[in-house]
């Protein structure tokens, strides 16, 4: 009895130590998959999108470069270009074809001039302070692409047709095949080119979830010990959070499709409620960036102002102060109100007169010049703030030390709205970061809100 009893203890203390050793191998790897750390500047910066394309009438990046010193006035602090890199000519769309259709990983497209000049311009917006990012579209290449012809291995094949594999039904791109290394090692030599080449300081990473996680894994470590940068990748973390092992930023496309029905269908203001929380149980892991347009949305799906009508300016607001990173796309300050062509030339109808640029400015300077708006800083609290109208008024504070901004948006089509904060969190004396105004919210809580309204205070 006693030897049983024995040899029960002993298999029972290796099953111990085998499930400790799983264990301990499973927290070595989650410590090794988020190993990447941000580079600090990410924390307080915004994204301004860049179509190189319609931004002037000669479309190139010496023109473009005429607008640096405008946008780092506006508050810009980080240069997104879509890609610039040549665009197949095969089965291209429209006149232009699509920027997303590569021919060439390490060239310029020429219809926005010479390697020397987005050299220049990167080296303009370094001197001025930005920070400047490309677009990367690794999951696919057009059909004429120089590997087609040097490396066609490195592509899915379509076993119906035996030519190359179509991606998605988008009849312009093929898609490449990351099972095979010699792939995977040109596509991270093609990225570190941009960082040696040009100096860029990151990546937008076209449908990162297209593209197997293990790849950016391995891209980003090799590169980033070339320079370290900042990845910003097209994915929501809701739909694919494992990503963010990679990523420092991501998309907020629930958000996004959330409030424009929350507008159109006349949704509860629970419902953005609900998202949000969901954002927020996802914790830090990524920097989510918020938008209320983009090239794809503005082409696709129309303006901000067809989405979101009178709540457009409100929900600009909120993606400057809530956690995460704000991303406005080119034309936003006009502000641009119509569909802009994807595929062929159509210039954003600049008139000399930004109506909103200096909304994008308060907005986009607060948040990098006050502490409680950083993203992915775990010592920054986020409050939901009590109010007597919690079915109209989405109110919140955002707290690093005793720095705070206090923003209150009326989120519904009722106008002279009263209401008071029932909130023990607002109290002291506050600033009004549009008009200046102050307000003592130990004693004033009661407040009157128009129609789509917003007001944002720093203490």
């Amino acid at each position: 009895m006693a030897r049983i009893l024995i040899a029960f203890i002993l298999f029972a203390w290796l099953i111990s130590c085998n499930n400790n050793s799983k264990q301990t191998n499973k927290t070595d790897l989650t410590d090794m998959n988020t190993g990447f750390k941000p580079v600090e500047w990410a924390h307080t910066t915004n994204i301004y999108e860049v179509n190189v394309r319609q931004y002037t009438p000669q479309g190139t990046f010496n023109a473009f470069a005429a607008e640096l010193p405008r946008l780092k006035g506006m508050g810009v602090k980080t240069l997104w270009f879509m890609p610039v890199t040549p665009i197949a000519q095969k089965n291209k769309k429209g006149i232009l074809g699509s920027y997303y259709a590569c021919s060439d990983y390490t060239a310029i497209n020429p219809e926005f001039g010479t390697l020397d000049d987005f050299k220049n311009l990167v080296k303009q917006a370094h001197e001025l302070g930005f920070k400047v990012i490309i677009d990367w579209v690794a999951n696919h290449t057009g059909w004429d692409h120089v590997w087609t012809k040097e490396n066609p291995d490195y592509y899915l094949r379509d076993s119906a047709t035996n030519d190359f594999k179509i991606a998605s039904g988008m009849d312009d791109i093929i898609e490449l095949d990351y099972r095979k290394p010699g792939l995977r090692k040109a596509m991270i030599e093609a990225m570190k080119f941009w960082v040696i080449e040009c100096d860029i300081d990151g990546f937008r990473c076209d449908l990162a979830f297209w593209v197997e996680l293990p790849f950016w894994k391995e891209a980003r470590k090799e590169i980033d010990a070339v320079k370290p940068l900042f990845w910003l990748g097209e994915f929501d973390e809701l739909e694919k959070p494992e990503y963010s092992e990679a990523f420092d930023a991501s998309y907020t496309w629930t958000w996004m499709h959330k409030t424009e029905d929350f507008y159109k269908k006349h949704l509860p203001l629970d419902s953005l409620v609900t998202v949000l929380k969901k954002y927020d149980d996802l914790g830090d892991s990524s920097m989510r960036t918020w938008f209320t347009s983009n090239h794809d949305e503005n082409s696709w799906n129309g303006t901000e102002y067809e989405k979101y009508g009178e709540v457009a300016k409100s929900l600009a607001v909120f993606s400057a102060t809530w956690n995460g990173i704000p991303l406005i796309y080119s034309g936003q300050e006009l502000p641009n109100k119509k569909r802009v062509r994807f595929f062929d030339k159509d210039t954003i109808h600049w008139t000399g007169n930004n109506e909103l640029g200096n909304f994008y400015k308060t907005i986009l300077n607060l948040r990098s010049n006050n502490s409680a708006l950083r993203s992915g800083d775990s010592s920054v609290q986020t409050f939901w703030i009590k109010t007597s109208e919690p079915k109209n008024v989405f109110a919140y504070l955002r707290r690093k030390g005793n720095r705070e901004i206090l923003v209150v948006l009326n989120l519904s089509a009722n106008n002279n709205l009263h209401f008071d904060i029932l909130d023990k969190n607002v109290t002291g004396i506050y600033k009004n970061v549009f008009s200046g105004a102050a307000n003592d919210f130990t004693s004033e809580k009661s407040f009157e809100m128009q129609t789509w309204e917003f007001l944002v205070y720093e203490k």
